[in-house]
């Protein structure tokens, strides 16, 4: 057995003295934190699992690789996926699950996976100059790199998109795929099961939540209550501070922290799927009648700018499925506005426009594309129109 890496993790003895020209230490003489040595120095432990050193055993490897991959997407993965952060919104705090009447979480969460391997420029649509002609909704999904993510469930939907790129699905087809809604009995395996207790076990282990056991009269049943109060806290202010802004400008609280990978364009899916999912009434709780109607109102706006394609541009889509998500938006905001709430105009969300616009690799960015697609999917869920 090669004993380079135990080598190269092994902290040096003296400037003099090379670690790989060593034999590796045996576990006896590794039990002691510091040893003399024939020179008359003395062998500082590396810091490993049996003496517990101060020091940390890494690999220089890694950092580059690191670094590599934020030059690549533009910055830093944020600790919590879109995902989680919508499931959070749902969870109820104390109880530790969801409402059993909220059918929208699932299909939604579905599109969130699109959303943050796009994000993650993991994925994105063909560069097929004819694809303006068809919806948006159904143009063609492609795997421009099958590395993995890290995260489990995301790396599962990225291994079986590469597998079916012969198929070239749409986008419409993909969320219809991973949430099991087909009448095709050749595809049902690609349904992703168990996504939300999947979810909350990651959230588990990344010191979120916390896992109890609870009786519910016949049955027991696993749940999830929230640990970490603060992270949760801070879902809910930024997506309060981005519907209740008044300014065009954007708010520097409802962004998360700086040097995070397009954290103006993770704001507005936050918001935009939280809403599909119809999770979005609980981060509003607050907030007075008055506000919580301008809040919904200001999310039909930003939901109306970001399901076409350039972000934007609803005055003149040509497209009947932008158009259709776009008049869908309006109605809702005509009914909030008949009912006598205040909604902020248009001209407050084109500042959060050309915010995400800087984010984007130019006019033509298939993996911002393939996001209004996917918001253009999620519009039209049952609880939106």
């Amino acid at each position: 057995m090669s004993t380079a890496g135990l080598s190269r993790r092994r902290a040096a003895t003296s400037s003099n003295h090379d670690p790989d020209d060593s034999p590796a230490p045996s576990r006896t003489n590794s039990m002691n934190s510091q040893q003399p040595h024939s020179n008359g120095g003395t062998i500082h432990h590396a810091g490993s699992a049996f003496a517990g050193g101060s020091k940390i055993a890494y690999d220089p490897r890694d950092l580059d690789q690191d670094a590599g991959e934020e030059a690549r997407t533009g910055g830093k993965m944020p600790r919590l996926t879109i995902l989680e952060e919508v499931l959070l919104l749902g969870i109820k705090d104390k109880q530790g699950y969801l409402s059993f009447w909220n059918d929208n979480i699932s299909y939604a969460l579905r599109g969130c996976i699109l959303v943050e391997l796009a994000l993650r420029r993991r994925i994105a649509l063909v560069k097929d100059p004819n694809r303006r002609r068809i919806p948006i909704a159904e143009r063609i999904v492609e795997v421009i790199d099958d590395r993995q993510t890290g995260e489990t469930i995301l790396d599962e939907a990225l291994k079986m998109m590469k597998s079916q790129e012969h198929s070239k699905m749409g986008i419409n087809s993909w969320i219809d795929l991973l949430s099991g809604e087909t009448w095709n009995v050749m595809k049902i395996g690609f349904q992703l099961k168990q996504v939300r207790e999947r979810l909350a076990k990651g959230l588990v282990d990344k010191g979120v939540l916390r896992t109890e056991k609870r009786n519910f009269l016949l049955f027991d049943m696993a749940t999830h209550p929230v640990a970490d109060v603060r992270t949760k806290e801070s879902i809910i202010n930024r997506a309060v501070s981005l519907l209740t802004a008044t300014t065009a400008s954007v708010p520097p609280s409802a962004l998360d922290k700086e040097g995070i990978q397009c954290r103006v364009l993770r704001a507005v899916c936050l918001v935009c799927a939280a809403y599909a999912a119809s999770v979005l009434d609980n981060a509003f709780g607050r907030l007075g009648y008055e506000e919580r109607e301008a809040a919904f109102g200001r999310c039909d706006e930003i939901l109306a700018e970001f399901v076409v394609w350039p972000f934007g541009a609803t005055e003149g889509s040509g497209v009947s499925g932008e158009g259709t998500a776009v008049a869908a938006a309006r109605r809702r905001q005509a009914a909030r506005i008949g009912a006598g709430s205040s909604v902020s105009g248009r001209d407050s969300v084109l500042g959060l426009v050309q915010e995400v616009k800087k984010e984007s690799l130019g006019e033509e960015d298939p993996s911002f594309e393939l996001i209004a697609g996917v918001l253009e999917v999620l519009s039209k869920l049952d609880s939106l129109l």
